[in-house]
């Protein structure tokens, strides 16, 4: 069940704009202290006065229409400084997407002085005569139906753009009277209004009056002669009645018998409910209608003149209907209607398969619409099927106490698995389309807030009366078998002191899921969820037990059923709730909208966060672990409106003026004395005013004793909050009542430095077991190791001499290969030396003898002296370039060395 976060936020309290949506008009009587004398009592209905479009949001608040956009309120509202300027500023969108703030000085002051700015709310003007009773959108969001007691306006929704116009003047879009001369007040109420799941564009209207006629519209915005009459009629009365295609069930315009009939008791329409689209085998076009006295009738297939059914639907009945008839043909012993029943659906689908689909495009974003026209073959007007009996139904319900006022009907699942077997490619639907449950849900509500869950275990299946028989032998025909429906459960919500004769409770639909639903009563709003018994049941309508379908059957209506719980409780005294909206939109988030006269009421989901698991991990079969939650130490309360009492106006200065005018005048120009007349004027004022005084008496009373419950309240927070301070302090270590306290301050260094320590010490242990590791490791050398240790011993012997190498093994070293480095080092300096001797001769035989001691040149010897410097040259380089090999190698040996 959903878990309520909060309740009524600031952006939606007064004064804030987005209140203002809920807001009575001024001039609206029920400002008054109460209604005029000789006033007529309202006829009890459904109030469903919101209606939405995104974020979006169309409420009816009398004769007019409020919009506005509840994601541009919140916004707004937050954004602007101080939330107490609500009528100086006007905030607009400009050209390239900032805002700019205007003054308000050139609007409206009676607007002004409202706070409806034009950015705040928009006012839609309609023609309508009576306070508007519902509001029903179409499945395109392009229309929107009208609803009063008796009559029905259409009207074409204007783009979001006009809702941030300049002009302040109430905004009149393009309006159209359905039916002009058929929904009336001299007529019979308007019950439902319904769009018709298959209409094409979401253009057909289905309505449904008290008298138990149904109509379908196929409205065009072109052509506004589709909005004077219906394209089909159909008397239910007449038709239950019915016994051959070939009769007229159409709604005859000249009766006037307006008497009392047994038909017309009995088929007294409370309400009407259509499937969803994507409901499988024949759920879309069939129409549930539940009667005031407690039958339910079912009409399929119900289908304007052009319908557009979903790529499923054809292929789906198509199959179902072959096997039907290949089941009928093999069966010798099935009765003469079956076999009819098989025939017809034959035809029905034959007529279908016959025509060419005329395509058209969809929407932004979405496929091609095929749309088909209605079969005329077996007829157009299909059998009344009904009243359907109730089997297990309660034993202390009597049919006659039950009074039902709404219904509400889950369409069985779509079976893709039939469709889809032996092909190659499989059909990608949406997960929520090919979940849930293979038969069919009605619920049915009473003005008790008795919900009874029915499931249609035969399931309802288009059909026809029979044609019209040439010869007259079969005059009296079997009766057709009574459709039964199965009580799955049966519970209540309200209380017996909470129910009231002339309440009309509503079922709304909810947007997380399909099987669960809200109930909204004069008393508060109840959620509903059928999640806990639908995917078992279908496990086991599925699986094939022993102990056989009953036994599994009768354990699961033993087990768990339905979860409901009352989400909200309206105070009493309080005027009744609007049908509940559900919104759940990632600006604004999961919440229920509803509405009284003058307040919004709003809740607030937690919305929970869900780890998506791959398909092929167990577990995703798992249950959600639900992880533990903070406690708070608070509950959120609803949001508390004083009685309507202490603002309404008083009666005391209208009767006055009153009976200033009338016979009574002259009273008021003579002193006060004892007569009939003065009696007769102090019994009315003391009337009026005792009315009045009466009803302020019992709001300040409400309001006091909300105050004592707010102290209440207050206290048990102080309790909680001390209660959480005490589980701080023992978190914390500051309870302790002998030691003196320390704060948190040196608790914080402490565990620091303590923290720190038993890291070193960490730290040290583990440098000494890495020394222990590395003494222990002693293992040998390999037989590389030792090869290249000896070479290494090698080389340095023959670079560095026997001294640097008189470690080394002389028997693993060759002695020549050994000394042959050092042989030629000392080969080259011996030759630089002889070289240098002969250089420095033949320079002193060049040059001439310098004294006697030294020696004469030999005689005849002349050496060039370009082949002197050659020479030189060539003993230079190669005396550097032994001198760079020693270095190297040198080196080489230092690093091998240090390594």
């Amino acid at each position: 069940m959903p878990k309520i976060k909060s309740f009524a936020p600031s952006w939606l309290n007064e004064p804030s704009p987005a209140h203002k949506l809920f807001e009575q008009p001024i001039d609206d009587g029920r400002g008054s202290a109460g209604p005029p004398y000789g006033t007529r009592k309202p006829k009890p209905g459904p109030r469903r006065t919101i209606a939405r479009r995104g974020t979006e949001v169309f409420v009816a608040v009398g004769k007019q229409i409020r919009w506005g956009d509840l994601a541009y309120l919140k916004e707004s509202w937050e954004t602007k400084p101080g939330h107490s300027n609500l009528v100086t500023r006007i905030k607009r969108e400009g050209s390239d997407g900032s805002f700019e703030a205007e003054d308000g000085s050139g609007i409206d002051g009676s607007l002004l002085g409202r706070g409806l700015t034009t950015w705040d709310i928009q006012i839609i003007k309609t023609p309508v005569a009576d306070d508007i009773r519902q509001l029903v959108i179409s499945p395109n969001q392009d229309l929107l139906a009208v609803l009063t007691s008796h009559t029905i306006h259409i009207c074409l929704l204007p783009d979001s753009s006009h809702l941030y116009a300049r002009d302040a003047t109430p905004f009149k879009p393009k309006f159209w009277t359905l039916g002009p001369t058929t929904h009336v007040t001299s007529r019979p109420a308007v019950v439902s209004a319904l769009w018709h799941p298959l209409g094409v564009n979401g253009t057909a209207l289905v309505t449904v009056t008290e008298d138990a006629v149904v109509r379908i519209w196929e409205l065009s915005t072109a052509d506004r002669w589709t909005f004077d009459s219906a394209t089909l009629a159909i008397d239910l009365k007449r038709l239950a009645d019915g016994t051959s295609l070939d009769q007229d069930f159409g709604v005859s315009v000249s009766a006037t018998n307006k008497g009392f009939s047994p038909d017309a008791f009995d088929m007294e329409v409370a309400a009407a409910c259509f499937p969803a689209r994507a409901s499988g085998g024949w759920s879309p076009m069939t129409l549930w209608v539940a009667m005031a006295g407690g039958d339910v009738y079912s009409l399929c297939p119900l289908l304007p003149q052009r319908w557009a059914p979903p790529p499923t639907l054809i292929p789906s009945l198509s199959v179902s209907i072959v096997a039907g008839v290949a089941a009928t043909e093999d069966d010798p012993e099935a009765s003469a209607d079956t076999r009819l029943l098989a025939q017809q659906q034959l035809d029905w689908m034959s007529d279908l398969d016959n025509q060419e689909p005329k395509i058209l495009e969809g929407g932004l974003g979405e496929p091609p619409v095929e749309v088909y026209t209605r079969p005329t073959r077996p007829g157009i007007v299909p059998r009344l099927q009904g009243p359907f009996e109730f089997d297990l139904n309660p034993e202390d319900e009597q049919d006659d106490e039950v009074e039902l006022k709404d219904i509400y009907v889950i369409g069985e699942k779509a079976r893709l698995n039939d469709l889809m077997m032996g092909e190659e490619e499989e059909l990608e639907v949406d997960e929520e389309e090919g979940s849930g449950l293979s038969l069919t849900v009605v619920c049915l509500l009473s003005t008790s807030g008795q919900v009874k869950i029915c499931l249609d275990v035969n399931g309802v299946e288009a059909q026809w009366l029979p044609p019209k028989q040439k010869n007259r032998s079969r005059a009296f025909t079997a009766p057709p078998n009574t459709p039964s429906l199965l009580t799955f459960q049966t519970f209540d919500t309200l209380k017996p002191v909470e129910v009231l004769p002339d309440s009309w409770p509503m079922f709304s639909e909810d947007t997380a899921s399909r099987y669960s639903f809200y109930v909204t009563h004069p008393a508060g709003i109840t959620s509903v969820s059928l999640a806990p018994w639908v995917f078992r049941l279908e496990s086991e309508l599925q699986g094939d037990g022993e102990a056989g379908a009953d036994f599994r059957l009768d354990l699961l209506v033993r087990g768990q059923g339905s979860e409901r719980e009352r989400i909200y409780t309206q105070p009493r005294g309080q005027n009744s709730l609007a049908a509940a909206t559900v919104i759940q939109d990632p600006d604004l988030g999961h919440f229920v909208l509803s509405a009284t006269h003058q307040d919004p009421v709003v809740l607030f989901f937690e919305t929970p966060i869900r780890e998506v698991a791959p398909r092929e991990s167990p577990e995703a079969v798992f249950e959600r672990v639900e992880l533990p939650q903070l406690d708070l130490g608070w509950e959120p309360r609803p949001l508390f409106h004083a009685s309507e009492a202490l603002d309404q106006k008083s009666m005391m200065p209208t009767w006055i003026d009153h009976l200033k005018t009338g016979r009574r005048r002259p009273l008021f120009h003579q002193e006060v004395r004892l007569s009939m007349a003065t009696l007769e004027v102090f019994t009315e004022g003391h009337k009026v005013l005792a009315s009045e005084v009466d009803n302020i008496n019992s709001a300040v009373a409400q309001l006091f004793r909300r105050c004592q419950t707010l102290q209440e309240e207050l206290r048990q927070q102080i309790e909680k909050a001390n209660e959480g301070k005490k589980q701080v302090d023992v978190i914390t270590g500051e309870d302790s009542g002998d030691e003196s306290p320390v704060s948190q301050d040196n608790i914080t260094r402490n565990r620091l430095r303590q923290a720190r320590e038993r890291q070193e010490e960490l730290a040290s242990r583990m440098e000494k077991l890495k020394r222990q590791l590395g003494r222990a490791t002693s293992r040998e050398l390999s037989e590389k190791e030792k090869a290249w240790a000896d070479e290494v011993r090698a080389l340095g012997s023959s670079i560095l001499g026997p001294e640097a190498g008189q470690t080394s093994s002389p028997a693993s070293l060759s002695p020549s290969k050994a000394q042959q480095p050092w042989k030629r080092f000392e080969e080259i300096k011996a030759l630089r030396d002889a070289l240098t001797a002969q250089a420095e001769q033949l320079q002193r035989a060049r040059d001439g003898p310098t004294d006697d001691a030294s020696p004469s040149p030999v005689p005849g010897l002349r050496i060039p002296t370009e082949v002197r410097r050659q020479k030189m040259a060539q003993v230079i380089g190669l005396l550097d370039r032994e001198t760079a090999l020693v270095d190297a190698v040198k080196a080489r040996i230092e690093r091998l060395s240090i390594g």
